[in-house]
């Protein structure tokens, strides 16, 4: 088994490959991305504190964390990573404030921050759109990165972001920078596993890649189940089912004590 990546060997990869990283929701989905060799995983806090999760996924690095609405204060976001880092995480998610970033890595807690587009906060980049586009936000999410550096974080989710601008910001900083549609310029692609799966019933995102058809294979099973269910309900009705192939029998001698029993 390979043993599972600390921060330090996760540090000194940087430049060096490409990491792969899933956000899944399921120990099926996690055991899938053990058996292909998954690098990280992005997973909710029920998954990576259910007692089977380092059983089949024991040697993917897995984040956990809350976007910063439903976190409450630092000290309750802190008090919640630690419960985290003892279930098994590897790393916590944090979208709320540089200081609270700053103060959760001062505990030692791997601080993993979001810059482009964030889905918590996206009213402060117009909304769910590409972020970094001109000169001016470009450079301002090259600080907001380095600030994250500075703040002790271990690596920045940066996501739907021009890809020749997450490249130099990568090249100018130590921090690593995790790619949601964010091109191959830096240290881990990032995707959702329904997206790869191809299970969702609305649009794929532009920075996706849809590898199977989970969506399509649903339907043909649920349409199996209701055929099988059709000729369930037919059998019964015809009396086709039960067979005697599947009934319990009794002696003849001892249904005749049963019935004599029973008053005949």
């Amino acid at each position: 088994m390979t043993p599972r990546p600390t921060v330090a060997d996760l540090r000194a990869l940087k430049g060096k490959r490409q990491l792969t990283m899933l956000r899944y929701f399921t120990l099926d989905e996690a055991a899938a991305a053990e058996a292909a060799g998954i690098d990280i995983a992005s997973v909710p806090p029920e998954l990576v504190g259910h007692p089977h999760y380092r059983e089949v996924a024991p040697s993917v690095f897995s984040m956990t964390g809350k976007a910063h609405p439903e976190a409450g204060t630092s000290d309750d976001y802190l008090r919640f990573c630690g419960q985290m880092l003892e279930a098994g995480a590897d790393a916590l998610y944090c979208s709320g404030s540089l200081r609270t970033v700053e103060m959760l890595a001062r505990e030692w807690v791997p601080v993993v921050g979001h810059a482009g587009l964030v889905p918590s906060r996206a009213t402060f980049t117009g909304g769910f759109r590409a972020v970094g586009r001109d000169a001016g936000s470009a450079i301002r999410l090259f600080e907001e990165c380095r600030a994250y550096q500075e703040a002790g974080a271990i690596a920045v989710e940066i996501e739907v972001v021009p890809a020749r601008v997450a490249s130099e910001i990568s090249k100018r900083l130590d921090i690593l920078l995790w790619s949601m549609g964010a091109g191959a310029g830096c240290d881990a692609q990032y995707l959702f596993a329904e997206d790869i799966l191809g299970e969702g019933k609305t649009r794929v995102p532009r920075h996706a890649k849809v590898y199977r058809d989970f969506a399509g294979e649903y339907a043909r099973l649920q349409a199996e189940r209701v055929a099988a269910f059709l000729e369930f309900r037919a059998d019964v009705e015809s009396g086709a089912f039960p067979e005697e192939t599947h009934l319990v029998g009794i002696a003849e001698e001892e249904f005749a004590r049963f019935m004599e029993g029973i008053g005949g």
